[in-house]
């Protein structure tokens, strides 16, 4: 009896030890949901076990918290969560995580800073990371010959000391319901960032608002209850990010409409937020890709628009699905389009499909790279900062090339109104004239023209203007800027009604988004 116990003893020892032998991580740990307390600390081992998580202010670690664990298919896999709070705001710490005898090695990360805190921050942003066979190690090379590269070359020192947060709008695999791309596609090549700082994705097309998506993120729940971490927020120093879901189902629901009204208007009391970005996966316009607009971004849009122009605060709307860059601004408002992809995905070359030279579009690459966005809160002055760092493409590689840069103040400094120069109360014997206004002069000492808004009509109300044009310093389109050697100031127009008398004004904009005053109006009378 004492012998059989024995070997039963000794067998179920020998399962156990093999049973930890044949634990692995599936995906290493990576980092959800970070708050000046609290931060969310996610992995996946190959089978059960302990959800254990060590850490502290040094590598010495000393504290520990436990959390749960849950199936996210039908087969051994487990994927881990734990939540540790009580932390020190804007304090690095560091951790591993151990499940049973398997450990990782040990990270380190960030909390944020309070709302209101004027603690200058990086962000990155990117999207459209689904693997492309023909190239599948391009995220891999966006992630560490990219961001890891530029972060370390820029600023030295740790990661979570240059960068706060990732956002991704959208398309982090190629079929979200397969279950093995979670891991092989997306979260291997991205494990040295995300084990170090917070990623906050929005669902795109390619997710198939699949149950894996929301089984890997924990993204905030301030969203709407019936429709879990489809929206939400997530406020870090004195910005405010809104997470938006644009896919079939959701885009049109207006229960998101009403929570993202709602959101704003909360916003615009809260001091302590400066900026608002928005992701979405979808664009409003697409000057590479056509049939990948959707008009329900513009909706978003719209409302980023009225917010910005009722607080002063500026917005940028963050979005993908066309795999290219393009950046560009309102015309009459105090907001930014930023398509940040590819990082990824097979890039959608000029001229491989339909396209459109939008006016609202400064600049349009096809090219992969991800876009780092500095957030300056000075509170006599707060700015942000956004940079296009490039890879290039397969035929123009590039080594994380700043291609395209803006920088945006909370508050504007107007440059001077020009002056209507000619024609001015004149008689024109053509109908084929040059309008022509006086020289720029900016609010601030580093303001340039970037921008002018001509306007000729045939009262001087110009509500229903015969002219109403946006001319921008750069418009890079298919390769070439079209806006080359226009120095703004002068405006040519033709095919003019004879013997009607014609009223013009124009106005100025800087490179900070910062438009002047019209100027006087003018008049001239063509026979």
């Amino acid at each position: 009896m004492k012998l059989q116990t024995y070997l039963l003893l000794l067998m179920c020892s020998f399962y156990g030890i093999i049973q930890a032998q044949e634990n692995s991580f599936i995906v290493k740990p990576y980092l959800q949901d970070a708050e000046p307390n609290s931060i969310i600390i996610k992995w996946e081992t190959a089978i059960d076990g302990e959800s254990i998580v060590e850490y502290g202010t040094s590598e010495k670690l000393g504290k520990l918290a436990e959390g749960s664990s849950y199936k996210v298919t039908f087969g051994a896999s487990r994927l881990h969560e734990v939540q540790l709070t009580g932390l020190k705001r804007f304090t690095t710490y560091y951790y591993r995580v151990k499940t049973d005898k398997l450990t990782s090695d040990i990270f380190q990360f960030k909390t944020p800073p309070f709302s209101g805190e004027a603690e200058a921050f990086n962000l990155i942003a990117m999207s459209d990371m689904q693997i492309d066979r023909s190239q599948p190690d391009k995220f891999n090379e966006v992630v560490n010959e990219g961001i890891m590269k530029y972060l370390q070359e820029q600023f030295g020192g740790e990661v979570p000391d240059n960068l706060a947060l990732v956002m991704i709008p959208g398309d982090l695999v190629a079929q979200g319901s397969n279950y093995e791309q979670w891991n092989t596609d997306f979260f291997k090549p991205s494990e040295k960032l995300f084990s170090e700082v917070p990623v906050y994705p929005v669902p795109g097309n390619h997710e198939q608002n699949s149950q894996f998506f929301f089984k890997y993120f924990s993204l905030p729940e301030n969203g709407d209850p019936a429709f879990a971490e489809h929206w939400w927020y997530k406020d870090y120093g004195n910005v405010r990010i809104i997470g938006l879901d644009s896919n079939d189902e959701y885009r049109d629901l207006r229960q998101q409409y009403t929570w993202l009204e709602n959101v704003l208007k909360e916003t615009e009391n809260a001091d302590d937020i400066d900026f608002v970005f928005a992701q979405l996966h979808h664009p409003y316009k697409s000057e590479l890709w056509i049939p990948g607009e959707e008009e329900s971004t513009g909706k978003v849009v719209k409302m980023l628009e009225a917010f910005s122009d009722k607080t002063g605060k500026p917005s940028v709307h963050f979005f993908g699905h066309t795999h290219g860059y393009s950046r560009g601004q309102s015309r009459d408002h105090n907001h930014l389009w930023v398509n940040v992809a590819s990082a990824g995905g097979a890039i959608d070359n000029w001229g491989e499909f339909e396209g459109r030279d939008y006016d609202e579009f400064t600049v349009t690459q096809d090219e992969y790279g991800f876009v780092m966005v500095n957030v300056d809160p000075n509170p006599a002055d707060p700015k942000i900062s956004l940079k296009r760092i490039s890879r290039g493409n397969t035929i123009n590689p590039k080594d994380n090339e700043v291609t395209d840069e803006i920088t945006v103040y909370k508050l504007n400094q107007k440059p001077k109104a020009p002056e209507a120069l000619s024609p001015k109360e004149e008689e024109i014997a053509t109908t084929k004239i040059t309008l022509k206004a006086s020289g720029f002069e900016g609010g601030r000492a580093t303001s340039t023209h970037t921008a002018s808004h001509w306007q000729l009509a045939t009262s001087t109300n110009f509500e229903n203007p015969e002219v109403d044009r946006w001319k921008q310093a750069e418009n890079w389109y298919y390769e070439e800027n079209r806006q080359k050697d226009d120095d703004l100031t002068d405006e040519m127009l033709a095919r003019l009604k004879p013997q009607t008398t014609y009223f013009w004004r124009v106005r100025y904009r800087d490179q900070y988004l910062s438009w002047s005053n019209w100027s006087e109006v003018a008049s001239f009378k063509t026979n």
